[in-house]
């Protein structure tokens, strides 16, 4: 019980899931106390069942079946779940001693039960539980190797139809059916471990190809079919290693699912986890399938997939780079994977020759992929060579002219001790694009941007006073500026306040507390207390009914 405390279970759900959890405490119904758990049911937007265990080595845990609980969170439900349990507290170590006892009387009680008297027990339950009498009926077929009785079985526990409506499973009916869905692993698994593991290997891959079926037709937002999917090839790789079926027939049946001609990557079965099973024959057939396959798809996402995993698999780098050189994209995104790869292989001088390609084949280079600019600067830096580093960054910036290559260009030009001459240039072109600018363009002009990085303030308050400047830029330059520039500040301050003021919403609230606070220290600095006291109270009585805008004012003394 040391586990569970309210500061515990704030902890696990967070501020905001413990605040609305205490609207649901008259909604927990149905609690059973056990030894070292406890459930209920929870009145939500639905019934959800909730379970907290007690007793983690880890702590305090806890599971439920609404959406956010599915996810791995732990919910507002198993919160007001634990606050309930929390206010009766005093009884909850006999409930729990009680608990134990029930359990050990049951055993004592099964225990000197005799083999007749345990099976009229168990078939009264088979009576009363339909789950459970299918479970056992598929456990029985496939003890007894009825091949065709567990096939039907697992054909009916993946059919839709018991859960659908107009077709469709809807969200409230997955879970039930991922259930069900998920007994068809489980006698898989079992026909492997009863020793008839090539079966198993039949129905694994009959099973695949009923979910993939299954799946479009089921709401699995949580995920339950993926993973019941990733079970199901976690069987047929058991089934194979005590069955090792004829390892070519396999290598081509892998093929065949990893290129999607089986399910639609459902199960995401490696070919690589077979490797031991398929052997080097296996494994030969796999790799000549795959070339073969590639060849006549050389753009296919899988085929390049499949054999890029051959190649590394087998340490073949020039198959690796066969591989991306077939499809080059025209970004230099693929010269970049390329030359990382045979960087990755000790084969410096290949992979700077495939980088400056792949600037070099590119139609532009304001089209280039960035991380391969940024690659390449890396190289030519680690040789020494900060003449060429900066070659490229000064015409990259002359093709993109953002901030972002502005700021590489300088850090360029520095390590070559040539920033000032560079910086001469690049402010030119960025002037040049500011005097161009149009009205309703996106954002302020590059050039503000830039000098203010600079911590050129008086520079970038001229540029944004000829060339304009959007909101953002004149915040920044009047918080940079307000020091030495009171009087320009509290007039960039007002502005903004203004549109603030008739507006709504806690954002809105504290944007413009932000600005009052700002406007108060321009008025300090001039000398103009008097002033920001009018303004303060001319806004306070326009704006009285905002009793959150009252309130954040009144906590910053406004």
């Amino acid at each position: 019980m040391r586990g569970l405390t309210e500061a515990n279970l704030k902890t696990l759900a967070g501020a905001r899931s413990f605040e609305r959890a205490l609207g649901y405490l008259d909604a927990v119904s149905g609690v059973e106390v056990g030894d070292g758990w406890v459930t209920a049911s929870v009145h939500g937007t639905e019934r959800y069942e909730v379970e907290l265990t007690l007793d983690e080595p880890g702590g305090l845990s806890g599971e439920c079946d609404c959406p956010y609980g599915l996810e791995g969170n732990f919910c507002k439900h198993l919160v007001a779940l634990g606050l309930t349990v929390l206010a009766q507290r005093e009884s909850l170590p006999r409930q729990r001693k009680a608990a134990r006892e029930r359990a050990q009387d049951l055993d004592g009680w099964l225990s000197a039960l005799s083999k007749a008297e345990l099976l009229a027990v168990l078939r009264e339950q088979i009576d009363e539980d339909r789950q459970l009498r299918r479970r056992l009926e598929l456990r029985a077929a496939s003890a007894r190797g009825d091949l065709t009785a567990v096939r039907g079985r697992i054909r009916d526990l993946l059919a839709i139809g018991p859960f659908a409506q107009y077709g469709y499973v809807e969200y409230t009916d997955a879970r039930a059916y991922a259930d069900q869905a998920g007994q068809a692993v489980s006698a898989i698994g079992a026909l492997t471990g009863s020793g008839r593991a090539a079966d198993a290997i039949t129905l694994a891959r009959e099973a695949m190809m009923l979910l993939t079926e299954a799946v479009e037709s089921v709401d699995d937002s949580d995920g339950r079919l993926g993973q019941i999917g990733a079970d199901l090839a976690d069987a047929h790789l058991d089934a194979c290693r005590a069955a090792r079926p004829d390892p070519v027939e396999l290598a081509h049946w892998l093929l065949g699912h990893a290129l999607g001609h089986i399910d639609d990557g459902l199960t995401d079965i490696d070919p690589l986890d077979y490797e031991d099973v398929l052997g080097e024959e296996g494994m030969a057939v796999l790799r000549k399938s795959a070339v073969d396959a590639w060849r006549n798809n050389r753009r296919g996402w899988a085929e390049k997939y499949l054999m890029e995993r051959l190649a590394k698999a087998g340490g073949d780098v020039d198959a690796v780079i066969a591989v991306h050189a077939a499809d080059l994209s025209p970004n230099g995104h693929t010269h970049l994977v390329i030359a990382r790869e045979l960087d990755a292989a000790r084969c410096p001088d290949e992979a700077l020759d495939w980088a400056e390609r792949g600037i070099r084949d590119a139609p532009e280079l304001s089209a280039v992929d960035t991380a391969l600019v940024d690659h390449l600067c890396d190289r030519y830096a680690q040789a020494g060579r900060l003449a060429d580093a900066l070659a490229l960054r000064r015409d990259h910036f002359g093709a993109r002219r953002s901030l972002l290559a502005y700021q590489q260009l300088r850090a360029a030009a520095r390590a070559a001790d040539s920033w000032p001459a560079e910086r001469e240039g690049a402010l030119a072109l960025l002037r040049a694009d500011a005097g161009r600018r149009q009205q309703g363009w996106y954002g302020g002009p590059v050039l503000v941007d830039a000098l203010i990085d600079d911590e050129d303030v008086d520079a970038a308050w001229q540029a944004a006073t000829r060339t304009g400047a959007d909101d953002g830029q004149w915040l920044t330059l009047a918080n940079q500026a307000r020091a030495i520039r009171p009087a320009d500040a509290l007039g960039v301050y007002l502005r903004l306040a203004e549109p603030l003021a008739k507006l709504t919403g806690n954002t809105v609230y504290d944007q413009l507390v932000g600005l009052l606070l700002s406007i108060r220290d321009c008025h300090r600095r001039l000398g103009t207390q008097d002033k920001f006291a009018v303004y303060v109270t001319a806004l306070r009585a326009a704006q009285k009914r905002k009793r959150n805008l009252m309130r954040l004012m009144d906590e910053h003394g406004l």
